[in-house]
């Protein structure tokens, strides 16, 4: 018996899987499934609809191997084929000799069975097949699967995206990305890119004294998204500070910038392959890119105050993101503006059981603390280090940002860091 003509690569633990899966993606690439039951079809139906799989043009077929084998008898192979296998031993090993005829040496495959035998596996990668997953398989270890297979395909580049909404107008949103962003740029001494993505209404330039004549920042990288790529990215950059950089919303009504969901989506891409973190700020809209922006989100951040239509709205947006991502975590709550004198407030304890979900952060009331950082175009840490505030601050940048501790502060002779020539 000849060997099969698919590549060869080795499966990863299971546990490196898990760990991989929230900063793998799967890159632009083709993949085609043939399934014998409805179970397993709809798993595949859900992985493939998962953000992480966006980028990749996917189909499920129904009729397991030999459909697949007769299929592409006229058709050519995608670049990944994922194959349920109702039979094992000999049956299933003839049967994928009948498929490796059609099959494209450079495509791999990934076997899903019935079966748990260890020499059964072994065999399989002997014979070139790429990985075998036992049934019933989840959405998410499939997805951790192809991420694995493509890591070297740029995917394990891509950065953590972070994005923050408002419950309503006014309840602070942009006011908490700009400073947690600089929070985890200062803590953890790492690259940040905050997009504000209020076109006409931005607000990072003035919270973080910018010069506005170095050029439009976020309007002219969306609309040069066809040449974009991260030389152009950094010039269309602001600095502030040694880690943190803007792209500044152009804060003017000369024009209604009536962008599609692509433009976002590339911007998005070249940002997260350039640094460890971008820091998404969405003016409260429901538009399509929006709406597509907050579902591919590696976080989403929802900035709520203590009142009724936060309450419902919050709600609103929180049902609808577990809904439609359900193999990621909850959203982050941050309620803010707490305890706002002679204001009635819904409690943050009923808040959070109405919600059935607890805060990430509380953040107290500080009048003066707000009000002088907003009018000198200063962060909250920079007007009063001690104030409550930036606890609340530190914390959400640690939840979010998945690191634990603050970064060693060294001397200033030390390695390079990370900079988007690489890591």
């Amino acid at each position: 018996m000849t060997n099969l003509a698919f590549k060869i690569t080795a499966p990863a633990p299971q546990g490196c899987r898990a760990q991989t899966l929230d900063t793998l993606r799967v890159p632009q690439i083709s993949v085609h499934a043939f399934c014998d039951t409805p179970e397993t079809a709809a798993t595949l139906e859900a992985a493939f609809a998962d953000r992480r799989m966006s980028r990749a043009h996917a189909s499920v077929y129904p009729g397991g191997i030999p459909a697949a084998a007769a299929h592409y008898r006229q058709a050519t192979t995608p670049n990944l084929l994922v194959l349920e296998a109702s039979d094992a031993g000999s049956r299933l090993l003839a049967d994928l000799e009948i498929l490796a005829e059609v099959c494209d040496r450079s495509t791999k495959v990934v076997v899903i069975g019935k079966v748990n035998d260890i020499r059964l596996y072994r065999e399989l990668l002997d014979r070139g097949i790429s990985e075998y997953l036992v049934a019933p398989v989840e959405p998410v270890g499939l997805i951790a699967a192809v991420a694995q297979l493509y890591r070297d395909a740029g995917a394990s580049k891509l950065g953590r995206s972070l994005a923050f909404i408002g419950a309503k107008g006014g309840v602070g949103s942009s006011v908490v990305a700009h400073n947690v962003a600089a929070a985890i740029a200062r803590s953890y001494d790492t690259e940040v890119i905050l997009a504000d993505l209020d076109l006409p209404f931005g607000s990072a330039s003035l919270a973080l004294n910018l010069d506005q004549e170095k050029g439009q920042g976020i309007a002219d990288a969306l609309a040069n998204t066809g040449r974009l790529d991260d030389v152009l990215l950094e010039r269309l950059l602001t600095k502030s500070g040694e880690h943190l950089s803007v792209l500044s919303a152009p804060a003017t009504l000369d024009h209604c910038h009536d962008l599609d969901g692509g433009a976002f989506e590339r911007l998005i891409e070249v940002a997260q392959a350039s640094v460890p973190f971008v820091v998404l700020d969405l003016p409260h809209v429901w538009m399509p890119w929006a709406k597509s922006t907050l579902l591919a989100a590696d976080e989403v951040v929802i900035t709520a105050t203590p009142d009724l239509t936060s309450l419902r709205n919050a709600k609103n947006l929180i049902s609808f993101l577990t809904q439609a991502r359900p193999n990621d975590a909850l959203p982050k709550l941050v309620l803010n503006q707490v305890g706002v004198p002679k204001r009635a407030e819904i409690k943050v304890d009923k808040f959070a059981a109405a919600l059935e979900l607890e805060p990430a952060a509380c953040i107290p009331f500080e009048a003066s603390v707000f009000s002088t950082a907003a009018n000198e175009g200063r962060l909250v840490a920079d007007v009063s280090a001690k104030a409550r505030a930036c606890s609340a601050f530190d914390h959400i940048a640690r939840v979010i940002s998945g690191r634990n501790a603050p970064a060693i502060r060294k001397g200033r002779f030390s390695l390079e860091r990370f900079r988007r020539t690489g890591r």
